[in-house]
């Protein structure tokens, strides 16, 4: 029997950039509690930690934490499409360091971050609270009780599915990529390719600022039956490695992750439940890539839970339709797109990889972004229809 309960006003079940800056940015007043399963924040890692330059300056990351990037590089079986960016650059992330610095930004709060805490289960009490179950390799089986829970569990959405208010997705991306000394490889370069060595999905090759390379590869399930560990190591076996520029050596580190990818759902609120982050399907549907994108919403989110403690009952709808309008038109379209791509056979990417050579910095940009003007649209139906038609 749980006799151990611990009261605060949130509950914040997920340490990753998400849950972390809802944390970072809730009141002075406000006692906040994050539980997060890993035994350390930012590790293991599981995302490559692509990104773009000026959202890290605009959410202040410091800029040793992240590699500049601006020279694009897109290849297929048969085509290639290089650009050299200068607008609009990309970045990577040194994971572990932003993560970790993300969790800094709570030490003069009211909050307490548990690792290695694993969130079991919720109820919600006749009195409006929740009684979440916790399990910690330090203090063993406890209870959580709080005003307050923000499912920011990732993929799992582990507080929605526990209350029956959600479930997991159905559709995932999964990726795995290795790890290693960067070598030769340019600093200033990231590779995407498709084809016969991703199907379903893409890889990727990116510097890191502390000089270390990572090659990816990410796959949609249940689009294919392959695991990412059997794509990358036929990968391995084509030496297709070798046209990127890279080596890949004997010795290397092994991460892995899952996002949803799944058509984006506006309702994130459920009372004194809220969910973010990949929990909510953040993620850009082009290439799932959602931790500048978790910051700036967990940022928001925990702004305005502050102001619905304190008495402002509008406070969570406008999170929630701060999201819709970001989102979902440019998500919806993106996510049509990632199903159609998802299908493509080796010969249908060489021709849309040559088509997108075509593409101005500008709209290759909003493209990656998922940022589709009505230009971009129409742009990118060319690249993906025309591509089908016409294959």
């Amino acid at each position: 029997m749980l006799t151990d309960i611990i009261a605060c006003d949130v509950l914040i079940v997920g340490g990753g950039p998400a849950g972390l800056s809802v944390a970072s940015h809730l009141g002075d007043e406000v006692h906040s509690i994050v539980v997060h399963q890993d035994a350390e924040i930012g590790l293991p890692v599981r995302t490559s930690g692509g990104t773009w330059q000026r959202d890290m300056q605009a959410l202040d990351i410091p800029s040793q934490m992240y590699r500049v990037i601006d020279q694009l590089d897109f290849f297929s079986d048969n085509a290639e499409a290089r650009f050299a960016v200068k607008d609009d650059k990309m970045a990577v992330m040194d994971v572990t360091a932003v993560y970790k610095h993300l969790a800094s930004l709570s030490d003069d709060k009211r909050s307490e971050l548990m690792t290695g805490a694993k969130f079991l289960s919720c109820i919600e009490q006749e009195d409006g609270q929740f009684l979440s179950q916790i399990r910690s390799r330090e203090r063993g089986s406890f209870s959580i009780l709080s005003r307050m829970v923000i499912d920011a569990s990732g993929w799992q959405c582990a507080v929605l599915e526990s209350l029956g208010l959600g479930q997991k997705p159905q559709r995932t991306g999964v990726g795995i990529e290795y790890e290693f000394p960067r070598g030769d490889f340019a600093p200033n370069r990231a590779v995407l390719f498709v084809g016969s060595s991703a199907l379903t999905g893409y890889g990727w090759i990116f510097p890191t600022p502390n000089d270390r390379l990572r090659l990816g590869i990410g796959v949609i399930n249940p689009d294919t039956d392959l695991t990412p560990r059997q794509v990358m190591e036929a990968f391995e076996s084509t030496g297709q490695a070798a046209r990127y520029g890279i080596e890949i050596p004997q010795n290397y580190e092994v991460n892995a992750g899952i996002i949803p990818s799944e058509p984006y759902d506006p309702e994130l609120v459920f009372g004194n439940v809220v969910r973010t982050g990949d929990a909510a399907n953040f993620a850009t549907p082009t290439v799932g890539e959602g931790i500048r994108i978790a910051v700036e919403y967990g940022r928001l989110l925990g702004a305005e839970v502050t102001a619905y403690l304190n008495g402002d009952d509008k406070a969570l709808r406008r999170y929630e339709v701060a999201a819709r309008q970001e989102f979902q038109r440019d998500y919806t379209f993106g996510f049509m797109v990632n199903k159609r791509i998802a299908g493509y056979s080796p010969e249908r990417w060489d021709k849309s990889v040559a088509r997108l050579g075509r593409l101005s910095e500008q709209e290759m940009t909003a493209l990656v972004r998922s940022r589709f003007s009505l230009r971009t649209m129409a742009r990118t139906i060319w690249l993906t229809f025309k591509a089908k038609i016409s294959g």
